[in-house]
């Protein structure tokens, strides 16, 4: 156990005393000043008006949150920005559109107040919050990795006292004894959760791995067919809207790409895409014309990849792809109902055929639509090396099994930042 991490007070290790806190210091206090300093009869209606609707979008801000944080690498401030935000968006647009006295400057305080609040909340109780994960011996928990905010405490005996706990730990495959199936039973009759040790990892790593089929894992890596159905047309509506409000941006580039280099905008490419089925994927041309000497010179294999530093991108190319505007007209395969949104990145048809001799289970990824964008992609950026593409696959099936509205909005956020700081381009 790691003593140099001091605990919480029990008051703010609670989230409803943290919500209260937030809410009494963003819209109570605000509301208490504006009696005080305006005339109360004749702002009362606005004010309650104002502080009903803020209550409630700050309740679905912090709900909005707390589902993407149920997420691994949530860490930042800025997702508590993004939520409130958008919930009081939602609130501004619905006063005005049922025509409703509110009080503007009240609201507009109330908003800056919960930004402040619960940012500064997450930062500095957040970043002091670890998971105090206690271990049962035997197994693969004898081999546990370390991970930031997660502090592993052994219980070494069975009669060991135990400390305060967000959860144990367990190889639950393995044969422990009488006396350790007892105690692990004590445990969950207590009250403390105990979590199998890959389901663990799992939920504090963002990674599956599939080591051998089963009936479960069969099951978890086969999605609701209704979310699948739903998902696939609000990602046709979506895609047809964004290409019709980006036609001009998209006119632009492709004319700069014909200004720079000779060749067509459009790059065309086999892929592998939903059920192992190719599709001809559209991007953004990004590299000049290959020299049909340096063709013939080079397998499918290498010409599928893009190395470090390729000498083959253009100057407007490496600024497409560090921006991922290069991928824009895969919203055509969007439309086509090849493509989704967001999910496993499409590979090259020559990849895909290595990387299934090489690697197990690979094909497993294209149990739904690629997409645009994924959770591997936004966790580990571009990759072609066999040992990279396995670590990306369980990324893959990490969305794969838990795929849902909630990951999905987390994907958006993460993949806006990437276009704005261009990590993980190649």
């Amino acid at each position: 156990m790691n003593d140099a991490i001091k605990p919480l007070p029990a008051v703010l290790q609670r989230v409803r005393y943290q919500i209260l806190l937030g809410w009494l210091l963003a819209v109570v206090m605000p509301i208490g000043l504006s009696w005080v300093l305006f005339d109360i009869p004749v702002y009362i209606s606005t004010q309650y008006i104002t502080a009903i609707g803020a209550s409630a979008s700050l309740a679905a801000g912090v709900f909005a949150f707390r589902r993407l944080h149920i997420f691994p690498g949530i860490a930042a401030g800025g997702y508590v920005v993004m939520a409130i935000s958008a919930t009081f968006g939602l609130l501004a647009i619905a006063l005005i559109l049922l025509r409703l006295d509110y009080s503007r400057v009240l609201l507009t305080v109330i908003y800056v107040a919960s930004v402040v609040v619960f940012t500064l909340m997450h930062l500095l109780i957040g970043s002091r919050q670890h998971h105090r994960m206690g271990v049962i011996p035997g197994g693969r928990t004898e081999d546990l990795p370390t991970l930031k905010k997660v502090v592993w405490c052994r219980l070494e005996r069975v009669d060991m006292p135990v400390p305060a706990l967000d959860g144990v730990v367990a190889d639950l495959h393995f044969d422990h004894s009488d006396a350790w199936d007892k105690r692990i039973t004590d445990l969950v009759l207590d009250g403390i959760p105990v979590y199998d040790v890959k389901q663990a990892i799992e939920q504090l790593t963002g990674r599956v791995e599939v080591e051998r089929l089963s009936e479960n894992t069969l099951g978890a890596l086969n999605p609701n067919d209704v979310f699948l159905q739903i998902k696939a047309g609000v990602d046709v509506v979506v895609a047809a809207l964004t290409l019709l409000v980006l036609a001009p941006l998209l006119i632009v580039i492709g004319l700069a790409i014909r200004w720079e280099t000779p060749g067509p905008a459009l790059f065309r490419q086999y892929r592998t895409g939903f059920r192992a089925r190719p599709f001809v994927v559209n991007k953004f041309r990004t590299m000049r014309i290959a020299d049909p000497a340096a063709l013939h010179a080079s397998d499918d294999r290498t010409r599928a990849m893009t190395q470090v530093n390729d000498t083959r991108i253009t100057r407007l190319g490496a600024f497409l792809r560090r921006t991922r505007l290069d991928e824009l007209p895969q919203l055509i395969n969007v439309v086509r109902g090849e493509m989704s949104l967001i999910g496993p990145r499409p590979e090259a048809a020559e990849l895909t055929s290595w990387y299934e001799q090489e690697i197990p289970f690979y094909h497993y990824r294209h149990i739904i639509k690629p997409g645009i964008t994924g959770w591997a992609q936004i966790n580990q950026g571009h990759v072609t090396a066999v040992a990279q593409i396995r670590e990306k696959l369980h990324l893959d099936f990490y969305y794969v099994k838990n795929f849902s509205f909630w990951l999905d909005m987390l994907i958006v956020i993460r993949t806006l930042q990437t276009m704005v700081s261009g990590s993980g381009a190649r």
